[in-house]
């Protein structure tokens, strides 16, 4: 009998490109799972191979039902509720945590790998982003979900009988975000304020920074997808691990980067940011109220653990990860690039 991958949220960001991957590595028997109520993410899938989908909801019924014993291979969860400013608390916890428990106590009782996707939003407003209790206080109701089903693992891990892996995913960018909207990466933001304005906004100084000095981790969806093909083919690793590039770089470096990425396109030089904001391309704005207190000034993943999980691969820094990406909007928008 054959058996699946299942891959949840096959369509959005991050589970899209994962598909893409395992395409790239022959493997095309792959169950793709997604909320079909969302019907623009369809596109990110149209270019991959796979054996076939369930809806969500269809999905999370059959499973305790015992439809899918013996079906799979291995599970790769993606899917949930990304949107930080969601306010029920009821949707975000189905979504984000009680079909989580299901696929996890699915994953035990068949004995196969559960990989899946938590969030960098457990920490808060912590300065230490170690994978470990003391340092997790998250500030909304995403972050609370994702440390919820966290502490569910923790508990299970030392009787698990097969691989459990949980990503803290940092701000992850790349292609295939865009029915993200707001949700996007400010690398998508940045992209498309330029491109249509000839100039980008960041936020100015909040918490202690200067204007667009705030930091964060930001980390590429091509690294990601790395890592968790590191697991899925080493079943010996369990637990919870950062996935970041264990570097802070300011709003301020990616706003340079993808401008430079968008002049290089149009033959122009390089420019840095002084420059930039002499030029209009930069322009600050006030930090909204409804974000005091709820966001994430900086962010540093702590990727001792990763390491020491025998991942050893060099992560794309902002400079490098963004020039990949613009030139793949660019490609996709039928920009041809002249080097």
């Amino acid at each position: 009998m054959a058996t699946y991958y299942v891959v949840t949220g096959a369509a959005g960001f991050i589970g899209s490109n994962l598909v893409r991957a395992l395409n790239e590595r022959g493997i095309d028997n792959i169950i793709a799972v997604y909320n079909l109520s969302r019907a623009e993410k369809f596109p990110n899938l149209v270019n991959r191979e796979i054996a076939g989908f369930f809806d969500k909801e269809d999905f999370h019924q059959r499973l305790p039902a015992g439809a899918f014993e013996g079906a799979f291979e291995a599970v790769l969860h993606q899917g949930a509720c990304s949107d930080t400013m969601e306010t029920d608390g009821r949707y975000m916890m189905e979504n984000n945590y009680r079909y989580s428990v299901t696929l996890l106590d699915f994953c035990q009782e068949e004995d196969i790998p559960f990989i899946y996707a938590s969030s960098a939003s457990v920490y808060g407003a912590g300065k230490v982003f170690r994978e470990a209790r003391e340092f997790e206080a998250p500030l909304n109701v995403y972050g609370y979900s994702k440390f919820l089903f966290d502490q569910v693992v923790r508990r299970r891990l030392p009787a698990a009988d097969s691989q459990i892996v949980g990503f803290r995913y940092f701000n992850v960018y790349g292609p295939n975000e865009a029915h993200k909207g707001r949700m996007a990466s400010v690398a998508w933001h940045f992209y498309n304020q330029y491109r249509q304005n000839g100039r980008v906004k960041l936020f100015e100084g909040s918490d202690g920074y200067g204007d667009g000095e705030q930091r964060r981790d930001f980390v590429s969806v091509e690294d990601v997808v790395k890592v968790n093909l590191h697991f899925l083919e080493r079943p010996q690793y369990s637990g919870i691990y950062n996935v970041g590039t264990g570097r802070a770089q300011s709003f301020n470096e990616m706003a340079v980067a993808t401008i430079n990425a968008c002049r290089r396109a149009e033959r122009k030089p390089p420019a840095s940011l002084d420059e930039l904001k002499a030029l209009g391309a930069i322009e600050y704005i006030p930090f909204p109220e409804a974000l005091k207190g709820k966001y994430q000034s900086y962010t540093e993943a702590d990727i001792t653990a990763l390491r020491n999980a025998d991942y050893q691969a060099p992560f794309l820094s902002v400079a490098e990860g963004v020039e990949r990406y613009v030139d793949e909007l660019m490609r996709r928008e039928g920009h041809v690039q002249n080097d």
